[in-house]
Formats: C-alpha cells, structure tokens, sequence
C-alpha cells in the first residue's frame, strides 16, 4: 500500500513542527504506541497543544466528556 502523505497532512492537527511523521500516520501511530501514547489526531486541538498524549491524559479528555 501507497502512503498518501497529501491526504494525510490535511486531516493531521499534530503541532509538533519538527516532527518527521507528519503524514506518515503508520509511523506516527508506531512511535506513540511505543512511548504509550496516542497520536495528536485522537486529541481535541486545545489538549493536542499540551503535547500530554499520555493514555491517561485521553482517558481524562474523555471521562469528562471533552472528548
């Protein structure tokens, strides 16, 4: 399968400029996972701006229903 980055950069909220998996969301789900985190896409923009993309952080979002 064919990585459409295009596609994929217009729906990513991460604000993470440096970030070199933008677009690359298998990467990017690849990474997170491995650090126990979650990619910014799963996150609101004003807690994607945090940069706490800790399970437990989602977990909070949506226990309050921020999410």
């Amino acid at each position: 399968m064919e990585c459409n980055v295009e596609a994929n950069l217009s729906h990513c909220n991460c604000t993470y400029e440096p970030c070199p998996r933008k677009g690359y969301c298998c990467e990017c789900i690849r990474h997170h996972l491995e650090a126990r985190q979650l990619p910014a896409c799963v996150f609101p923009a004003e807690a994607e701006k945090t940069y706490d993309r800790s399970f437990e952080h989602f977990a909070k979002l949506v226990s309050t229903n921020k999410i």
